[in-house]
């Protein structure tokens, strides 16, 4: 059974004054990699979306496009 932490939750750890300098950073990082992950399947699942699902989100084709070409690391 696998467990995952939303990015909220591991932005409350990393805001803990208590932990380790060590653990604060791995926190931050697992956060990061997270929203990366987030990113690449949301980018990845734009391409596959129909004509009529692009209208249902209120994007066009080409934003489609422009959003799923950019790279996991960028805003």
């Amino acid at each position: 059974m696998t467990q995952t932490m939303t990015a909220q939750t591991l932005s409350q750890l990393s805001a803990n004054q208590t932990l380790p300098m060590v653990a604060t950073i791995a926190i931050r990082f697992a956060g990061v990699v997270t929203q990366w992950d987030t990113r690449l399947r949301t980018r990845r699942q734009l391409k596959t979306l129909t004509f009529h699902q692009l209208t249902d989100i209120g994007i066009t084709r080409t934003q489609a496009r422009t959003e799923a070409a950019r790279k996991f690391w960028q805003l």
